[in-house]
């Protein structure tokens, strides 16, 4: 099995071929994408790191701690809230335009309809405890066998020293897939180093019912689906 999966780190991922149907629009601003990811979220109000329920009144929602076991590492405030994450960071989707480059997120948003599109891709957006968001920062996932003990019983690590974090195992396929969709999508430039690990996870990490519907459903709204979510969906 393990020979098995280290050969198929080196296969390419497959190509991109999403649907586009015509009488369906992706959402044309994060806020906008934000409205949209509530709904598709009603039916599973849980965030996605730690696994807390979450409810919601309106455009707020509030995670519940207590239920989940979270314990505040140091930002009150945020980790009382539900934010939208994206799984590949904002300044890694930007840091490769020129807008970026010439005044970041805010220049982006103002001036790059590009940035405008992939910062309001649905299959990059996740609700996280607020504190963890702001913890996880723009730092890369990765994997190196850390205890858990930063935020109770959610799973996650943040190493601020290296600049990294070990997600929690049931997140590493569903970042994987977006991480190859992302790519592939908008043209961004992956190490081999977060290829290998990316494609490790996806083969051993199948994707969850929830994983797949969330696919199906975006793809509902927006036209678009994650070729590599509906492809391990069909053949878990």
């Amino acid at each position: 099995m393990r020979a098995l999966i280290t050969a198929l780190l080196f296969i390419l991922p497959s190509p991109f071929v999403g649907a586009a149907q015509q009488s369906l629009k992706p959402p044309q601003s994060f806020s906008q994408a934000k409205r949209i990811a509530r709904q598709i979220y009603q039916d599973h109000p849980t965030s996605f790191y730690c696994n807390c329920a979450i409810t919601w009144n309106g455009r707020k929602g509030t995670p519940d701690l207590k239920a989940c076991q979270y314990k505040v590492r140091k930002q009150q405030k945020r980790a009382n809230r539900i934010e939208w994450e994206h799984l590949v960071p904002a300044s890694q989707l930007g840091n490769q335009l020129q807008c970026w480059q010439n005044g970041g997120r805010k220049n982006c948003v103002k001036t790059s309809a590009k940035f405008r599109k992939m910062e309001a891709d649905l299959h990059n957006l996740v609700p996280a405890i607020g504190e963890v968001n702001g913890d996880r920062s723009n730092y890369n996932f990765s994997e190196w066998n850390g205890k858990a003990t930063q935020y109770g019983q959610c799973q996650m690590i943040a190493d601020f020293k290296q600049r990294q974090v070990q997600p929690p195992e049931h997140t590493r396929g569903m970042i994987s897939r977006t991480y190859q969709y992302m790519a592939e999508v908008y043209h961004l430039t992956l190490s081999s180093q977060q290829q290998k690990l990316l494609r490790a996870w996806d083969i051993m990490y199948p994707p969850s019912q929830w994983e797949c519907h969330r696919n199906e459903k975006i793809t509902q709204q927006t036209g678009s689906y994650n070729h590599h979510t509906r492809a391990r969906c069909a053949n878990p």
